[in-house]
């Protein structure tokens, strides 16, 4: 089981990992706990289809139906992947529940460091978020909350006014249908259109908001770092490096980096 996130909306009680979430305007508390090399999964709502949308989201957070035996049979003789995937097979990429949460907080994180844009995620959360019954728990921002808020609201959180302006915008867009994140390419089409949103942030929202293992965040610092050293070029490399060097890992680039970065070299970014 991961560790409870730093944002303050995942909680761990006990054994379990516990979350507030909403189906529509229904909200929804979620537990799930590892119990005799399993996964279990409970959901207390008002409805049994708040119930089971909330279950499912669970699911697809936790990777508990992320099947990786193609992944693993492809890769399993590679000498990077190899010896990750024979020694800890288990690996999964960390996803949102909701894909507009991993697109917001992709839009938190560009650019800074990993405790400073916890730091905004929990403000965005304490002020904008919606509040469970018993008071305790805390989801994250809906598209609607963030598209009536003006961006200087947004900076109050720490957030930069540029990224405060496209967060709106992002929020207005979905809030309204015009981006529909169920429809993966159509929806990255409409929001590059907005400015601060470019292939880094896309990629975030694919790979861990809707479940695209082929979209590796190129950009990212610890790809350039890693490829650099493995491709031996003495520098960090450029995001079509990257992107290059994980081709042969199609169509699981993105999955291929986790298991590198988590599984192997991982000691190699602690600095």
């Amino acid at each position: 089981m991961p560790i409870a996130g730093r944002d303050s909306v995942m909680r761990r009680r006990d054994r379990a990992l516990v979350r507030l979430m909403h189906h529509g305007d229904e909200p929804v508390t979620v537990a799930a706990w590892a119990a005799s090399g399993c996964v279990r999964i409970r959901a207390d709502a008002g409805s049994r289809e708040g119930a089971a949308y909330a279950v499912e989201r669970m699911r697809f957070a936790l990777g508990v139906d992320h099947d990786l035996e193609d992944f693993h049979r492809a890769f399993k003789l590679d000498p990077l992947l190899g010896p990750v995937i024979r020694r800890r097979p288990w690996i999964r990429p960390l996803r949102r529940p909701e894909p507009f949460e991993a697109l917001a907080w992709a839009i938190t994180e560009q650019l800074i460091e990993a405790e400073r844009a916890a730091r905004i995620q929990r403000r965005l959360v304490f002020r904008y978020g919606r509040t469970s019954s018993c008071g305790t728990l805390r989801d994250a921002p809906s598209p609607a909350a963030l598209a009536d808020r003006a961006p200087a609201e947004l900076e109050a959180c720490d957030l930069a006014g540029k990224r405060a302006i496209a967060m709106v915008r992002v929020a207005r867009e979905v809030a309204a249908g015009r981006a529909d994140l169920t429809q993966h390419e159509p929806s990255w089409k409409r929001l590059r259109t907005i400015r601060e949103i470019g292939s880094w942030t896309i990629d975030k929202l694919a790979y861990h908001g809707q479940g695209r293992d082929d979209c590796i965040p190129a950009g990212d610092l610890a790809y350039v770092k890693l490829v650099g050293r493995l491709a031996g070029l003495g520098r960090r490399a450029t995001e079509d490096e990257v992107r290059a060097f994980f081709e042969r890992y199609a169509p699981f680039q993105a999955l291929a980096g986790t298991y590198l970065l988590m599984g192997r070299f991982r000691p190699l970014f602690n600095n």
